[in-house]
């Protein structure tokens, strides 16, 4: 019987295993291009591929400009045709987004994909109220009436931490303070249950309390829903709380790819040292901050070669002329030609 039960629990054990590897979004070999003076096309996004998995959280990091929202702008379908183009593939539970009528895709915005944008009071419509605009969501993507969609408006808000809900649905986002309108926003993304969240600098702007509450609250989100949840952000920090896998991004590229834990004791790409070494260290004696020189390219300003080479104490003559590929090591993914010749440490 012990045997038996043993057997049962391994079953159990590897069944979970496999819901929580099973791959819900996938991207592939994704170019950016926006048109610039003159129809020129400039690169924004150059051949990103990852996969997302469900259940689990995943950062994209890098300093602003390095494409990281204009990613997640794609897999939300967001980018239109007349100020760019979107080429490869991005699929979600392995059906084509990318370029799919947009009838299709605002079908699938809201109810399958959902999206926390970067500032709440310019996302959130001023002049309807906060129940109306949660409410459009599940009119447009349920059929509850609308007594049941009030209900369920009030549900969602009190499931954020919402006070007074059955109030606050009456209220103009102007009467709410910034922690209240991200938790509004938060609400609006989860009221459909979308297998995929994307979080866009969710925390930005707030104080240190509420970006813990905020936190908090997307990690209960994904125990309650088995949410997957894509986090763009820039701080480290944030990462280290919530993500289960990072992706650092710099230029349009991947740089370097690996579960959190293995990031942050031993980072391989130099970008990524750098970003490590410019975080304060509480626990040294020493208050200089060590960032890393020089600033991020304009876009198309590089054309060949590593683009990080200007800002790489490490660079070498191979680095000017060509871009390294994603090379995979044990643990982790690294785009630099310097892997194996010298090894990156902190």
């Amino acid at each position: 019987m012990i045997t038996e039960s043993n057997d049962v629990k391994r079953q159990e054990n590897h069944l979970n295993e496999s819901n929580q590897k099973e791959e819900l979004l996938t991207v592939e070999n994704l170019h950016i291009k926006f048109y610039s003076e003159g129809k020129k096309k400039i690169t924004a996004v150059n051949n990103v591929s990852f996969r997302l998995n469900r259940s689990e959280t995943v950062a994209l990091v890098g300093e602003s400009g390095c494409g990281k929202s204009v990613t997640s702008f794609s897999i939300m379908g967001l980018i239109s045709k007349h100020v760019g183009e979107v080429e490869g593939s991005i699929k979600l539970n392995r059906k084509e987004l990318n370029g799919i009528p947009s009838k299709k895709m605002r079908d699938i915005r809201g109810r399958d994909i959902s999206m926390i944008f970067q500032e709440p009071m310019t996302s959130l419509n001023p002049v309807h109220k906060i129940g109306d605009q949660i409410g459009e969501v599940l009119e447009l993507h349920t059929q509850f009436s609308k007594e049941e969609i009030k209900q369920k408006t009030i549900e969602m808000l009190r499931k954020v931490g919402i006070p007074r809900a059955d109030k606050i649905i009456r209220e103009y986002p102007h009467q709410l303070s910034g922690g209240m309108r991200q938790r509004v926003m938060i609400a609006m993304a989860m009221a459909c249950n979308p297998a995929l969240l994307i979080a866009d600098e969710p925390t930005t702007a707030l104080d240190v309390t509420i970006q813990a509450q905020i936190l908090d609250l997307m990690n209960s989100l994904k125990s309650n829903f088995q949410t997957t949840i894509l986090l763009i952000t820039h701080d480290l920090g944030v990462v280290a709380e919530i993500a289960d896998r990072v992706m650092v991004m710099y230029y349009g590229q991947i740089v370097e790819e690996t579960d959190v834990q293995t990031l942050f004791a031993t980072p391989k790409h130099p970008y990524t040292v750098g970003l490590l070494n410019s975080i304060p260290n509480l626990e040294e004696d020493s208050k200089r901050l060590h960032p890393i020189e020089g600033n991020v390219p304009y876009l198309g300003e590089i054309s060949e070669g590593c683009p990080f080479r200007f800002r790489c104490k490490d660079a070498m003559e191979k680095c000017s002329h060509e871009n390294p590929p994603l090379i995979s090591l044990d643990k982790q993914k690294v785009r630099c030609w310097i892997y194996g010749e010298k090894e990156v440490t902190i």
